[in-house]
């Protein structure tokens, strides 16, 4: 089955570091019945993070016209008009936050795992996302707030948006022979279809 071997990147950033809750989320994931298959912890350089983000084409205008739009929905005066400033201003603020401490970035694997990573960490924005994800029960952080101070919303993690995404995103951060191939018994049970590996 190739979905069950599907895997996503995931970075807990340094918000999520400096609050101790590295073994929470690991444990939400894992909980899930995904397999941890790559980890690695350290400070990120400004040009990792910037080809993290520059290996989605059109990223930078995406992410300005939605800038613009959530300003103008707010009333507000965007700080740039033109959407390819504002994305390289949301870029900016980005790269200062992930590369402000170390983060801890993985690769999960299984079943839909960008669907279930994304389930399960929430919305992009901790204040409206969901009760149960790990941004809606762990961070208070919200837009409005991180505007006030000029930075980047502070939400505890990132997780490729998409398969094609995690394609992009794991050699950014992942030699090949980095991500472990093995097995672990709960496999059997979430894919062995007739669940012959059970009885003695």
């Amino acid at each position: 089955m190739i979905q069950q071997r599907e895997r996503t990147l995931v970075l807990i950033k340094p918000d999520g570091v400096q609050r101790s809750l590295i073994g929470e989320i690991i444990r939400r994931y894992e909980r899930t019945g995904l397999k941890l298959a790559a980890l690695k912890f350290f400070i990120p350089s400004e040009e990792l993070i910037e080809k993290q983000y520059s290996s989605h084409e059109g990223w930078l205008e995406s992410t300005g016209r939605k800038s613009i739009a959530a300003y103008e929905k707010k009333g507000l005066r965007p700080p740039f008009n033109d959407a390819i400033q504002c994305g390289k201003a949301v870029l900016a603020r980005l790269i200062k936050y992930l590369s402000s401490g170390p983060v801890v970035v993985m690769v999960w694997e299984g079943n839909q795992a960008v669907g279930v990573v994304r389930k399960v960490t929430g919305g992009t924005e901790p204040l409206t996302s969901d009760v149960g994800t790990i941004r809606g029960d762990l961070t208070v952080d919200s837009y409005d707030l991180a505007d006030s101070g000029d930075r980047a919303v502070r939400n505890l993690i990132h997780a490729s948006g998409s398969p094609a995404e995690a394609e992009k995103e794991i050699p950014i951060w992942f030699k090949k022979d980095e991500i472990v191939k093995y097995n672990i018994i709960q496999e059997k049970i979430l894919y062995d279809v007739n669940l012959d590996g059970i009885k003695e």
